[in-house]
């Protein structure tokens, strides 16, 4: 039964059963049928109506003992399931159930057998028994796992305290070797071996030290040659920019003699020049006016003297030769030098000062 539930094929094996009991007994005479899996062997439990028909088997046995019954037709209908359940019968459900089963690999009891069916309450007792020794050897395991635990734990110690005393033993020989092995004369060269690598290494790295020290300072000697020819060559460029102006201003002050010498009023032109960029004329009339033209001019005037500016409207401007034998020129106001007009601006400013101050 395991493997015909393994194969998944249980439900067909349930359905060809219903077949065989309603082929057998008759669909209609079937009342239930329950499958039973908490046996050893699964199994079906059909529950069916005998219905038969034919005389009763008893009858003759009753007809000897003069019992008397109600006499019945022999072809009706009747209850009886000593008919269905004769040995002969049961015998022949047998092999008719064998062969419908054959399909599943089951197979059909021996013909003749001696062997009994256990009852359910056998079976139930012989499985409480089973149960208890289970039980039993259950509780008997335990115990012996817990001893075994208890031994495995001793024994863990045990060899513990071996491993180490081991360890010891082994250490203390090691350093014995080790000890005795430096009297002689292989461990001996072999340090002396090692040690002059290792000086040898140093020298290297000694000389790969003092290569780069050499090395650094090549550079910083180059560096500071190449600075001090940049830091020349500025200072000579500096020297020869300075000499060039100095020639120039030369030049320039060669050219403004020279001029001078040549033209009498040159000098006096560029003071009457800078004497009107200062006292406030605009670009292009300090020009206009040391060219001998008129000009007319409304606005204010500065005066260094009187450290004020004085406002006039539409004054006439000029610049005119002085009444003197030395070369001079003039700038005047309104026909009256500008030093003048602005000593006269001043005095016209005092007395509404003083008005004031009387007023008040």
């Amino acid at each position: 039964m395991e493997r015909i539930e393994r194969e998944g094929r249980l439900d067909e094996w349930c359905a060809d059963n219903m077949k065989y009991f309603a082929d057998t007994f008759g669909k209609e005479n079937i009342v239930v049928a329950h499958l039973h899996r908490d046996e050893e062997t699964p199994h079906i439990h059909v529950t069916l109506v005998p219905i038969v028909k034919g005389e009763r088997k008893r009858r003759k046995r009753e007809e000897q003992t003069k019992k008397r019954y109600c006499k019945k037709p022999t072809d009706t209908v009747r209850l009886c399931a000593d008919d269905i359940m004769t040995r002969l019968r049961l015998k022949s459900y047998q092999d008719t159930y064998a062969v419908a089963m054959a399909k599943y690999g089951l197979q059909r009891g021996i013909d003749g057998s001696k062997a009994r069916h256990k009852s359910t309450q056998q079976y139930y007792n012989e499985t409480k028994k089973l149960t208890d020794s289970l039980k039993t050897e259950v509780v008997d395991l335990q115990r012996q796992k817990e001893t075994a635990q208890e031994e495995l734990k001793r024994e863990k110690k045990e060899i513990q305290t071996e491993k180490l005393k081991g360890a010891a033993t082994t250490a203390a020989a090691n350093i014995a070797e080790s000890v005795g092995s430096l009297f002689g004369s292989n461990k001996v060269r072999t340090l002396e071996r090692e040690n002059t690598a290792l000086h040898r290494e140093v020298t290297t790295h000694g000389e790969a030290i003092e290569a780069l020290q050499t090395r650094i300072q090549t550079m910083q000697t180059d560096h500071s040659r190449q600075m001090a020819e940049v830091e020349r060559k500025h200072r000579r460029e500096i020297a020869d920019k300075e000499a060039k102006h100095k020639e120039e201003i030369s030049f320039l002050k060669t050219v403004i003699a020279r001029a001078a010498a040549w033209f009498s009023y040159f000098r006096e032109m560029l003071r009457i020049e800078n004497l009107c960029h200062f006292v406030g004329f605009s670009d292009g009339q300090p020009a206009m006016l040391v060219k001998g033209k008129p000009l007319e001019y409304a606005g204010e005037l500065y005066s260094e003297e009187h450290k004020r500016k004085f406002k006039t409207e539409k004054a006439g401007f000029q610049v005119v030769k002085a009444p003197t034998d030395k070369p001079k020129l003039v700038s005047v106001i309104n026909r009256q030098s500008i030093f003048e007009w602005f000593e006269e601006q001043c005095d016209k400013l005092q007395p509404i000062t003083l008005s004031r101050s009387v007023s008040m």
